[in-house]
């Protein structure tokens, strides 16, 4: 063991970051989940970075690391992707007292910053002593399962490796070559003929690696769904732990995002109703570029991308670039909707059939054969309808619906804060008034919680006895 595992106390201590660029980012995504006072030190600064600095998640000094700058500081990262600027500042560093982390440079490093499963304040920390990030993530991403024998070997003779491995291009380039390794050559060579045929292995991969045509860009398009990580396919977490860019909307919960490497690309493109908003040919172009650039790309969008999500038009700017794509479905909202208040959207004896429809398309809503909604025992899900809420309740009594049918309303259907309130149409607008909701709002038309339909039963049974 090279590296005694410890936990350092940051608390309000000052953490001092060098560069400004995505090896720097990456870094302060981690950096920023603890309670340290976060200095970044940069002339040239990412647009990710100097948003953290006006959030006030860091301190940014737009010029280069001098002398005196790291005095105070617990912990130091050289993260400026240049040996002779890491090594001019680390000397600062050094002089300062601080321990000092040079970014993919081991032996001139004092500490290493492990993958973290962070389930605060319980912290589990996996280590690998800098020789192989990869296989850190898989272990954070299946933290209990059964992991092979051989795997602290192959890590060894990876580590010694690591020099001849930073040939290949700094990213995916490495990534694809270390999970090759770690995943299957390794693994086999070993298998086959142990330790020596590891290192035979490593070599040939290398040169396979090397000679590769670069991978092509794919664009996957996922879906969120309702806000619960736990909710996310299986699918989807392995895309989001593999994607190099994510562009996501504005409704994708932060918990979600949190699955993602901290080397990707985290774009958020998102659309507030009737507000400020990025145009759709503003999010075509992006998904394009970054694919043709052999990005993997994750679209993620919350619910499922069918419906409401605008798919058709970004799968028409990808084919038109030639770009191959992907759909991964996510649970949609109104499944998390009436699950939260114990009923289903079809039933025997009550409907068939349901409608799903956007509070944000009133042209849409005009053209909708509201007398057919209006008959009782119809079930509708209205998406994202807090600024339509009058409008559909003008249509619905105007052709006929009942005054007490009653109607649902769930806020951040799925989620921590999730709220749910029992209405009736003839209330629906006030009762979005009153409520003030500021998270997305899922209307269920025709359906009360399932609490209340049991007491309304009580009731009768009560009055009949």
């Amino acid at each position: 063991m090279q590296h005694f595992p410890i936990f350092i106390a940051v608390q309000n201590r000052k953490i001092v970051l060098s560069g400004g660029g995505e090896a720097a980012i990456a870094k302060l995504r981690l950096l920023m989940k603890t309670e340290a006072k976060i200095v970044t030190f940069a002339a040239e600064a990412c647009d990710e970075i100097k948003a953290w600095a006006a959030q006030d998640r860091l301190q940014l000094v737009p010029r280069a690391l001098g002398a005196g700058d790291v005095t105070g500081a617990v912990l130091f990262y050289a993260a400026n992707e240049n040996a002779a600027e890491d090594a001019r500042v680390a000397k600062i560093a050094e002089a300062a007292g601080a321990l000092i982390n040079i970014v993919d440079n081991l032996a001139e490093s004092q500490f290493i910053t492990p993958a973290i499963v962070d389930r605060d304040p319980v912290t589990v920390a996996i280590g690998t002593e800098g020789a192989a990030p990869v296989l850190a993530r898989a272990i954070k991403a299946d933290i209990e399962a059964q992991l092979p024998t051989n795997l602290g070997i192959l890590a060894r003779i990876g580590k010694a490796f690591r020099d001849q491995a930073r040939a290949l291009p700094y990213g995916r380039g490495r990534r694809d070559f270390w999970s090759d390794f770690y995943f299957r050559a390794g693994p086999q060579a070993f298998a086959k003929s142990g330790p020596r045929a590891v290192k035979t292995a490593l070599s040939d991969l290398l040169l396979m690696h090397l000679s590769k045509t670069p991978r092509k860009g794919h664009v996957a398009f996922v879906g969120a769904g309702p806000g619960d990580p736990d909710l996310l396919t299986l699918r989807a977490r392995r895309l989001l732990d593999r994607a190099d860019v994510i562009l996501h909307d504005r409704l994708v919960a932060p918990e979600i995002l949190e699955l993602a490497r901290r080397e990707a690309h985290i774009i958020e493109v998102g659309k507030i109703g009737f507000g400020p908003a990025t145009s759709q040919d503003d999010i075509n172009a992006l998904l394009c570029v970054h694919a043709l650039k052999g990005a993997q790309v994750v679209r993620l969008k919350g619910g499922d991308p069918t419906l409401f999500g605008r798919l058709d038009e970004e799968l028409d700017a990808c084919d038109a670039q030639e770009i191959a794509w992907s759909i991964v479905p996510g649970i949609t909202a109104a499944s998390a909707a009436v699950a939260s208040i114990g009923q289903s959207l079809t039933k025997r004896h009550r409907n068939t059939d349901v409608r799903f429809l956007s509070g944000q398309d009133i042209k849409g809503f005009a053209d909708h054969d509201w007398t057919l909604l209006a008959r009782p025992n119809e079930i509708a899900a209205f998406y994202m309808s807090t600024t339509a809420a009058r409008f559909i309740q003008g249509r619905l009594l105007m052709h006929g619906a009942a005054a007490k049918t009653p109607i649902t309303l769930v806020e951040n259907a799925s989620r921590a804060d999730e709220r749910v309130v029992a209405t009736t149409l003839v209330d629906l607008a006030q009762c979005h008034q009153t409520h003030a909701f500021q998270g997305p709002v899922l209307s269920l038309y025709g359906l009360p919680p399932r609490d209340a339909v049991q007491t309304l039963q009580h009731i009768l049974h009560r009055d009949l006895a």
